[in-house]
């Protein structure tokens, strides 16, 4: 199985979160690379069989969190046929933002099959998690 891990950072904890989940897949078995939604790596997006794409949780402290940057992250090609999971880094609170990235995703065409929130403060845990989770309900 080949999978794209396509990040939106700011301060770099969404970053280590997709290289964590990165790790994960890449010991389990899975071809794995990631990138920021900045520089999406088209070839590697083309041959993979499941995108995973993270975002940082943006908003007020306990209202109005949103996946950052939705108009980026709207931009990603069209992912008809794949099978995505989506991630968010928080600090305090994510509201709707799993609920919101999952939406962006899937009308770009992608089967969501998964996402988790997962802490700032324990990423590389969480991470470990995340790919647990999904390994767990992906297909091939």
């Amino acid at each position: 199985m080949n999978a794209i891990v396509i990040y939106e950072s700011l301060t770099g904890n969404t970053k280590k979160a997709a290289e964590y989940i990165v790790d994960e897949l890449v010991s389990n078995g899975v071809t794995a690379r990631s990138c920021p939604t900045s520089d999406v790596d088209y070839q590697a997006l083309a041959g993979a069989d499941l995108v995973i794409v993270g975002s940082w949780t943006d908003g007020l402290f306990l209202f109005g969190q949103k996946p950052a940057n939705q108009g980026r992250l709207s931009q990603i090609p069209f992912l008809a046929g794949k099978q995505a999971a989506v991630f968010c880094t928080y600090a305090l609170e994510t509201g709707k933002t799993l609920e919101k990235l999952e939406a962006i995703i899937s009308d770009r065409g992608a089967e969501v099959v998964g996402g988790m929130a997962i802490r700032r403060n324990k990423l590389q845990e969480g991470s470990a998690e995340f790919v647990a989770r999904l390994l767990g309900v992906v297909t091939v």
